[in-house]
């Protein structure tokens, strides 16, 4: 069962639309609902916060040890 909504366009978005329909020859709720679906899956896709993986050392003086340490752990 579908839900019936409203939605404003701006008069070129209404041309464009009509056009995309016709030469699809899908109707203008179909592509409508197609752009819908398109944003709820982009809006559900979760964002990475760093490019690379990341580690914790839980010492918050690892950076300024790090010779030190890496010493110790391969003697």
């Amino acid at each position: 069962m579908k839900t019936k909504t409203s939605v404003y366009l701006d008069p070129d978005q209404a041309v464009r639309l009509k056009l995309a329909a016709e030469e699809s020859g899908r109707s203008e709720a179909d592509l409508i609902r197609e752009g819908i679906d398109i944003v709820l899956l982009r809006t559900l896709i979760p964002k990475r916060r760093r490019l690379s993986p990341t580690f914790d050392s839980g010492d918050p003086n690892f950076a300024q040890n790090a010779d030190e340490l890496l010493r110790d752990a391969y003697e």
